[in-house]
């Protein structure tokens, strides 16, 4: 029976790799695509980006790969058993790529963990909170009279980002001395945040400088400044 490979992937004819031999992005630069982008320039593996708008995430060549229409997702052409493997979420896909090259994640058990429940703390409460106060509070939404989804995003966003204060305090990275996928996960969507949703008063962030010392760290790492523009935008 033949390995899969990456032409047996239905996308892969849309978005035509560059280099077969490479991981292939299908993602779009928002807070949640440039997890993947950053991982992939601090692991220092070669990688086609695929820029896909959001509006094209429903079409059958994206469907194809991730049916939950989100992006990013990745091909790895020498996935486990040296065949092509295709993954979507970007929490999978830190862990997946993270553990592909024993970087970015702690080798003891309990640090490791404890990265993963940093990383599922983003999963399940940063980015779901912030991305509603953006619609609530900045896009389509705003213009809802009345002002309880707002604000309760809002709140949620403020307790969020002093949950993450407490942790940074005496800390460089959230695990400490050691940059990991908890610190790309968080990041991105604190500087959205700032930069995009321009929320440094609705989120109270003058009251969090651990966290803006530690969102510029963050930000100024190389590999940072290449994956927040991967892909670039047409």
């Amino acid at each position: 029976m033949s390995r899969k490979t990456l032409a047996d992937f239905e996308i892969s004819r849309h978005w035509k790799p560059r280099n077969p031999d490479n991981i292939q992005l299908y993602s779009y630069p928002t807070p949640n695509g440039v997890k993947a982008s950053i991982a992939l320039e601090e692991l220092g593996l070669p990688y086609d980006a695929h820029n896909v708008p959001l509006s094209e995430t429903t079409t059958a060549p994206f469907l194809s790969l991730n049916p939950n229409n989100k992006i990013p997702a990745i091909i790895d052409p020498d996935g486990p058993g040296g065949e092509a493997f295709g993954l979507w979420e970007s929490g999978a896909i830190l862990i997946y790529l993270a553990e592909k090259t024993g970087k970015l994640l702690p080798q003891d058990p309990a640090a490791r963990y404890e990265t993963i429940q940093w990383l599922m703390f983003q999963m399940g409460g940063i980015g779901p909170m912030f991305g509603q106060y953006g619609f609530f509070g900045v896009f389509a939404g705003k213009d809802i009279e009345d002002p309880r989804p707002r604000e309760r995003y809002q709140n949620e966003a403020r307790r969020l980002l002093l949950v993450l204060e407490k942790r940074l305090e005496g800390r460089q990275w959230i695990m400490g001395d050691e940059y990991t996928i908890a610190d790309i996960a968080i990041f991105p969507w604190v500087r959205g945040a700032k930069v995009f949703y321009k929320a440094e008063e609705a989120f109270a962030m003058d009251k969090t400088p651990n966290v803006m010392a530690w969102l510029d760290r963050c930000v100024a790492r190389p590999a940072s400044e290449r994956g927040l523009v991967q892909p670039p935008r047409d």
